[in-house]
This record gives structure tokens, sequence and C-alpha cells, in this order.
């Protein structure tokens, strides 16, 4: 991995080296420490918000957290030279998550958000009958849970911690317009998967898997 930015592959941001051993924070200058907690003050909050939608606890959350921010402290020498730090931090956010999750539970194989109160809160104010609205819920949750993971993390953002597509933008470390388009892509995706759940005969699962591809 070289100094000079984030290793990619796929789109996926290089994790932190575990080659060299991180230069302990009483030896940054002034300006890197004021840096790190600046960036520490800013992002937590909408982390610990993002890590229990997640994760459903709010030690949970904490405990991945804090790993996330122990990791990004001992990279942050070396993410300062970064051009995308936001979404370096976002990829090793999000490694921490996946790590708690498998240690809350072994056996499951895909990361899926699991509080949806602010979808509940959502659907409440259509004022639907309360056992439409808990079918509606679960409907949708399922259907969250189906999106590509980058679709996925814009919608548990712009609409499970509720802020603009730019302060989302801000925290997965991508352009406005990049969370613009997973935003499009995931309500298409939606539509269909909600479409077909509410039809009884639904569709064949190669149909959905076809679409999924194109997403």
């Amino acid at each position: 991995m070289s100094d000079g930015g984030p290793e990619e592959s796929g789109g996926a941001v290089g994790l932190p080296s575990r080659r060299r051993r991180p230069t302990p924070m009483s030896q940054w200058d002034p300006a890197a420490r004021v840096s790190y907690w600046a960036f520490h003050a800013n992002r937590r909050p909408a982390y610990m918000r993002f890590a229990y939608l997640q994760l459903g606890s709010d030690a949970a959350a904490e405990e991945a957290v804090d790993a996330a921010f122990d990791s990004i402290m001992g990279e942050w020498l070396r993410m300062l030279h970064m051009d995308r730090l936001d979404a370096y931090a976002w990829t090793v956010l999000k490694q921490c998550i996946v790590g708690r999750q498998h240690l809350l539970n072994p056996w499951r194989r895909r990361p899926e958000p699991m509080d949806i109160s602010a979808f509940e809160a959502a659907l409440k104010d259509a004022h639907a009958d309360q056992y439409e609205v808990l079918t509606d819920t679960i409907r949708f949750y399922s259907a969250v849970s189906r999106l590509a993971e980058r679709q996925r993390d814009a919608v548990l953002l712009r609409y499970g911690l509720r802020i603009s597509p730019g302060e989302a933008a801000s925290v997965m470390g991508v352009d406005e317009a990049t969370v613009r388009s997973y935003l499009g892509q995931a309500h298409r995706r939606l539509a269909r998967l909600l479409d077909t759940s509410a039809d009884p005969a639904g569709r064949p699962d190669g149909a959905d898997s076809a679409e999924s591809a194109g997403s």
C-alpha cells in the first residue's frame, strides 16, 4: 500500500496497514493533533448513529466506533496525505461494524440494518392502519437489506439518520452527485423489490437477480 492515498480495489478503499507501528499522538505536531480531534468531533455523532442502525445496540455501536477511531488515529499522519481521507475513514468504520456484527452473530453472512424506527415514523405519517404499518415496515426493512452496499449506506444515512445528500456525501467521502446517484439507484431497486413483495405471485428469483446486477 502506498503512502500517497488509499488503495482501491473494485471501489473499496484500502484498510489500515499492519506493517508499521503507529506514531504516538504525543509525537505528532500540534496541527495534526488539532485536525484529528476536529475530525473526531465532527464525524463521531454520525458514525455512532450509523453504527446503531447496523448493530441495534448503543454498547455495540460505541465499541465499533471506538475501534474505528483507534484505527484512524493510528493511521492519521498518513491519512493527512490522502485525497479521500473521509472515504478511507468510512471504510475503516464499516469494517469495524462488520467485525462487531460477526462477534454478535458469527453465523450471519451479510450485514443488515437493524433499527428501522425512522422508517416506521415515516410510514406512520401516512396515518395508515397499525397492522399495515407493521407489514409495510417489515417489507421495507427486508428490501433495504437487499440493496447493494453503497446504496444501502446512502439510504440509511439519508433516511435513517435524516441527513442531507451533501452531509451523507461528506460522511462517506464521496461527491454529493455520487450519493444522489446511489439514492436514485436505491429508489428504483426498492420500487421493484417492494412491488415484487406486494405481489402474492411474486416474480422468479432469476428475474430479481438480473435486475440487481443492473442496479
